[in-house]
């Protein structure tokens, strides 16, 4: 955060403090319970600028997007109950502007036509192919798989295989593991991910030993970030170098997820920050977006970027180790971002992770669920 008033010095000092903040990476995935929504506009003239430049869309189909988006989302959970046991996974087509449910018996089709989204039948149900993925989690990957998780879309498991490694013996063994088990896609991308943790530079980042990171959100006795930024009882010094305070919980790899109280004059607010890319975008919530929705996320080394939800409960496959249910995007991070905000709208999504590539050539990154972290915690989301 540049400081240059007195005003908004104070302004930042509280958004720092646990809007938000992007500085390092890791990742999983949370339960639906939301903790707010909010009937005013669904974002800001920034967020809708951001949108712009990252989507490729016009104001006019930046709003737009965003309230349909916002309708999908409440419909969601009201679909997947009329779906029943047949529940074969969502998402927001952006061509449509429409939530499209799968499930594998006709008779439910009807049920979910009837709240007003679209269907697609499908041969296996959401809970048989968590079933498989659960398997494939409990296999030791190589280095050259990147990441697996259900697709709604394909109705399959799909496996994210490194291309420069995808003849590697050890990688073609697994693959052949996965297919064994279960339908199965493999899908070749171009690196694998990595955290994106940094080295002590400048900027508007909250510090731990020799690493920068950044704040996700605040919550009601502190912020939430990665774990991979810090482990429990380790001190935290913000961008002035003052004392914020402690990791109290930290977790990674296997999730990744952290928070830490606030004291010693830092407080909370509900904002993330724009850098001055974008306004700053107030959060009213934490419902979760549907696979295929729109995404903004905001840290200290690379600002503010958007794009779009790949996947959820995605397994990701650091050097340090699997973190489990994860939801990947296509949004840009570099190092320095993790721990850092991804929202959706007003609606807070989860913390950054890892990933890999670049603001410059583009790349993919994952995150945390927030509601994942707030139920590990028992904590609450500070909302507008």
């Amino acid at each position: 955060m540049r400081r240059t008033t007195a005003l908004r010095t104070a302004l930042s000092a509280a958004l720092l403090l646990g809007a938000w903040a992007g500085a390092g990476f890791p990742s999983a995935s949370a339960a639906d319970t939301p903790t707010g929504s909010s009937s005013a506009a669904p974002a800001s003239d920034g967020l809708l600028t951001a949108m712009q430049r990252d989507l490729g869309l016009t104001a006019s189909q930046a709003r737009a997007r965003l309230s349909a988006e916002k309708t999908a989302t409440a419909l969601q959970p009201k679909a997947r109950h009329a779906a029943g046991a047949s529940y074969g996974g969502s998402w927001f087509d952006p061509a449509t502007g429409h939530l499209t449910v799968a499930v594998t018996d006709t008779e439910q089709a009807a049920a979910v036509r009837a709240t007003g989204a679209a269907v697609r039948l499908v041969t296996h149900t959401e809970k048989s192919l968590d079933s498989f993925k659960a398997k494939l989690d409990k296999l030791d990957a190589p280095s050259g798989v990147s990441s697996w998780h259900v697709d709604p879309r394909a109705n399959k498991v799909v496996i994210d295989v490194v291309a420069s490694r995808q003849s590697d013996n050890d990688v073609q063994a697994f693959v052949r593991k996965a297919r064994e088990t279960g339908p199965v896609s493999v899908v070749k991308t171009t690196e694998a991910p990595k955290t994106f943790s940094a080295g002590t530079v400048g900027g508007d980042p909250y510090y731990t030993g020799n690493v920068r990171c950044s704040i996700g959100f605040s919550v009601y006795g502190g912020f939430v970030t990665a774990g991979h930024c810090g482990r429990a009882g380790a001190g935290v010094s913000g961008w002035d170098g003052s004392y914020i305070g402690n990791f109290q919980g930290s977790s990674f790899p296997g999730d990744d997820y952290a928070w830490v109280n606030v004291g010693s004059g830092w407080w909370t607010v509900p904002v993330v920050l724009g850098w001055g890319t974008v306004s700053d975008q107030l959060v009213r919530g934490s419902n979760v977006a549907p696979i295929g929705a729109s995404i903004c996320r905001s840290g200290s080394t690379s600002h503010w970027h958007c794009g779009n939800v790949l996947a959820t409960n995605d397994t990701v496959n650091y050097s340090q180790g699997a973190v489990y249910q994860m939801t990947k995007t296509s949004v840009c991070a570099e190092p320095g971002d993790s721990g850092g905000s991804f929202i959706s709208g007003d609606q807070a999504q989860g913390v950054t992770s890892g990933g890999w590539g670049n603001c410059s050539s583009g790349g993919e990154t994952w995150h945390q669920p927030i509601n994942e972290i707030l139920n590990r915690y028992g904590l609450t989301l500070h909302t507008a």
